[in-house]
């Protein structure tokens, strides 16, 4: 250690952002566990590096004894008083040393430790960065599929997980190709951030219409809920804050450019966008276009609504396989009965 090498550790600590004192503390604990390997123990040593030069400094604690046991961790009085006339039976004393070509094995120790703090360092970095992108949108390339679970990049250099469950139904994933995900989660590893990215969460409808439309990044209007069947059809809710600005029509964008861009984001998928009311009845009735209703009853116990729909748009109200039925009750959160007209 020397001074060169105290002020190699500061330039690092600043580019690096590490705490400079945290990597030395590093270096003086590696230090001991060095000593332990090449000389066999390391009961009572302890490391410090002055902080100015870099000079190491090893001292072995040692108890001032009648009779040495155990040459490592005792010293006779004859030889403590020696070395000052005032120790006592029972004191303890520390003996500095340094064994023969401790400083190579010192030197070597410092690179391997100021290394891995800085790739733990880069880790927490990366980490922090990342998490603060949960529940955002990142673009990204497939860059493996193992017909399971598919490895995107994101960044250039960052591994990202796009698990089974979050994938879309028959969404083909293939290496090269870049599209658009949802960041549901991000855990810290050994080896850095493990992120976990999806094609089916709702979150990702909603980002993609923040990104395109401007009154929902200013907070005039409001996404209010989204129910979706991931590559088939999506129901979304809306409010506007300022009775000038239309809701449904600032999503759909002129001649529908705004939602024709989700749609072609998320290949096709249908995507329904209706006006959110605080009244459940008015909610419903909306949350259950194209069809018209005709009423709606609402059970507040059940939490349930019956409504009555004209007999010849009974299919178009429940939808293909019960989609459009099933889309709108999680849109409102209210279980819904559909009856025709008699």
């Amino acid at each position: 250690m020397n001074k060169e090498f105290m002020s190699a550790l500061t330039e690092l600590s600043n580019s690096k952002k590490i705490d400079k004192e945290i990597i030395i503390e590093a270096i003086e604990k590696a230090l001991i566990v060095a000593y332990k390997k090449n000389y066999g123990h390391a009961q009572n040593v302890e490391a410090t590096i002055n902080r100015e030069t870099g000079e190491i400094r090893l001292c072995q604690q040692k108890t001032v004894v009648e009779e040495v046991q155990d040459a490592n961790l005792e010293i006779c009085l004859t030889e403590a008083k020696e070395m000052d006339g005032h120790f006592q039976i029972g004191d303890i004393v520390n003996i500095e040393f340094l064994p023969k070509n401790f400083g190579r094995i010192a030197a070597q120790t410092a690179k391997q430790v100021v290394v891995q703090r800085i790739n733990e360092a880069e880790n927490e970095n990366a980490y922090e960065y990342y998490r603060g992108k949960e529940s955002t949108l990142l673009s990204g390339v497939i860059s493996k599929n193992d017909g399971h679970s598919v490895t995107v990049r994101v960044d250039g250099e960052q591994e990202a997980e796009l698990p089974a469950n979050e994938q879309m139904k028959d969404e083909i994933y293939q290496p090269g190709a870049r599209f658009k995900f949802f960041v549901v989660g991000v855990k810290t590893t050994r080896e850095g951030p493990k992120l976990t990215l999806s094609r089916s969460h709702p979150g990702l409808v909603r980002c993609l219409f923040e990104q395109e439309v401007p009154e929902l990044s200013s907070g005039v209007v409001e996404i209010k809920s989204i129910a979706r069947e991931a590559g088939s059809r999506s129901k979304i809710s809306v409010y506007s804050s300022d009775a000038n600005v239309d809701a449904v029509g600032s999503c759909v964008g002129p001649r529908g450019s705004r939602v024709q861009y989700v749609c072609d984001e998320l290949q096709g998928e249908k995507i329904d966008i209706v006006k959110y009311f605080d009244d459940p009845v008015r909610f419903i009735e909306e949350a259950l276009s194209p069809s018209e209703v005709v009423s709606v009853s609402i059970d507040e116990e059940a939490h349930s609504a019956h409504v009555i729909v004209p007999a010849h748009q009974l299919s178009l109200a429940i939808g293909k396989a019960g989609q459009n039925a099933r889309l709108a009750a999680k849109l409102t959160g209210w279980k819904i009965d559909i009856k025709p007209e008699e």
